[in-house]
């Protein structure tokens, strides 16, 4: 995944950007970067943070990149921003998305007159210079950047910085935010709507989908007005936002409690004879989704495992499945007095190859629980997404969903199939849920219906992307054209 932010100030902008990039750290673990532009031209700094946080690589980039325009990054993909000279004159470009067309794109531009690309390890291209040399078959940036919106299969949000200010436009379905902040000396532009209000600006206004807007410090022009459609990637409530942003006027801490509501009042309806002690939260997602769930239900919260933060990053992010799964057992401190002997329900924000909640459950019981309750604050993800790079999924397979499918089904399975087991009537969908609380060892297990999904979220389901759970992207297609 990834974060971008950017800063046009009357004076230095470099504080702003620094503090303002660092709040996007919990999107990407790979590479972070900076670029500004003031008295001498424009400058650029990028380093690789696996080991080391942005705020520790780039402290003593501060006092070099003097500028009072900025953009950066928080990066799981490609080196970025990118300094570009083209005949639409200098500019940095940095993005977040993922394009599915590359080879496609690439000979277009190739075929219109480009010679070269920047090869990286392994033969890749990097993201932002494809999508930099699509804005430049352009005579200017609204056109270029319309039309690379229009060429790009998956999913681009843009952020450019000229040296008259900066160019920002979200993703042509609005699949990712972009929110731009206010205060007196000028504003920003960041994709998560927290990541400035300490900084002491306060809300302007969001992007909409396909919306490219001009931004100097002393306001903020459209350039071109935002399409009608628009499929927000529900997962930023889930999972991936963070507690204190909102997108589309919704809050991720507010929907989260929503949705552990909706999971309780759902469980209740059934009158299963399940009488947990404590309700938890695997940290940190699942924990905003338990607190509802309690206060639902009148069970207690509590907290049998404590994270610990000091050392031990983000599960999610590693690229090696036996880093991710070390992470995720050593990082969990059990507290004996709320586990032994105890009936445990227990929250997590979804269950994708299913190991990591496995070894926790199996923790748990080694720690002396007596029952563990799985509810997932999400429906079974059954589909790999093409739009975004949230994942870490190189196949379908990845997911204990469809390999539980493939053991039913054979190595080929149907769309019509596949949409049988998205149905939670259907007896593919019940019996493919059961199969997965036999293999990871839980006590019972129900999944979050998308239907209560989407009414947590509070969105017109239109607007609302859930291809990977129900397979179908914008208008209800299932080809994930993205377009």
């Amino acid at each position: 995944m990834g974060g971008i932010f950017g800063v046009v100030s009357k004076k230095s902008c470099t504080l702003d950007l620094f503090f303002g990039i660092d709040y996007h750290s919990h999107l990407g673990t790979k590479r972070g970067g900076m670029a500004v532009y003031g008295p001498d031209g424009f400058n650029r700094s990028i380093h690789n943070i696996e080991n080391s946080p942005f705020r520790t690589k780039f402290e003593h980039d501060v006092e070099e990149l003097e500028g009072h325009i900025g953009i950066g990054c928080i990066s799981d993909t490609d080196p970025q921003p990118l300094l570009i000279q083209s005949h639409l004159g200098s500019y940095a470009i940095t993005t977040v998305g993922k394009i599915n067309n590359e080879e496609e794109l690439v000979k277009y531009v190739y075929d219109h007159g480009h010679t070269h690309f920047l090869e990286m390890s392994g033969g890749r291209i990097n993201t932002s210079e494809l999508v930099a040399t699509l804005i430049d078959q352009q005579a200017s940036f609204v056109e270029g950047l319309s039309f690379a919106q229009d060429m790009i299969n998956g999913s681009m949000t843009i952020l450019l910085m000229t040296k008259d200010g900066l160019i920002a436009a979200r993703d042509k379905l609005g699949r990712t935010p972009l929110v731009i902040g206010e205060k007196e000396d000028g504003y920003c532009a960041s994709f998560e709507s927290f990541a400035y209000i300490n900084l002491g600006y306060h809300d302007y206004r969001e992007l909409g989908p396909g919306e490219i807007v001009s931004i100097t410090p002393e306001g903020v022009e459209q350039l071109k007005a935002p399409g009608d459609q628009m499929q927000i990637c529900s997962f930023l409530w889930v999972y991936y936002g963070y507690p204190t942003s909102s997108y589309e006027g919704v809050n991720v801490e507010a929907m989260r409690y929503k949705c552990g509501e909706m999971l309780a009042r759902h469980d209740m309806a059934q009158g299963e004879n399940i009488h947990p002690d404590y309700i938890a939260g695997v940290p940190d997602t699942g924990t905003a989704h338990a607190i509802g769930y309690a206060n639902a239900s009148g069970v207690p919260f509590a907290r049998p495992f404590i994270k610990y933060t000091p050392t031990w990053p983000r599960s999610f992010m590693p690229q090696n499945q036996s880093q991710r799964n070390l992470i995720a057992r050593m990082k969990l401190i059990p507290v004996d007095a709320l586990i032994r002997g105890k009936s445990l329900l227990l929250i997590d924000d979804s269950i994708v190859r299913g190991t990591q909640l496995g070894e926790t459950t199996e923790f748990l019981y080694d720690s002396g629980a007596r029952e563990v309750h799985i509810r997932p604050a999400c429906p079974p993800l059954l589909f790999g997404c093409p739009f975004l790079n949230f994942s870490r999924s190189s196949s379908d397979l990845d997911l204990i969903t469809r390999r539980v499918i493939r053991d039913r089904e054979g190595d080929i399975v149907s769309e019509k199939t596949l949409f049988d087991y998205a149905d939670p009537n259907s007896t593919n969908y019940n019996e493919m849920v059961e199969e997965i609380r036999r293999r990871l060892n839980f006590t019972t297990l129900r999944f979050h219906r998308l239907d209560d999904l989407v009414t947590s979220i509070g969105l017109p389901e239109e607007k609302v992307c859930t291809y990977c759970w129900s397979g179908k992207g914008c208008s209800g297609c299932s080809h994930g054209c993205g377009k």
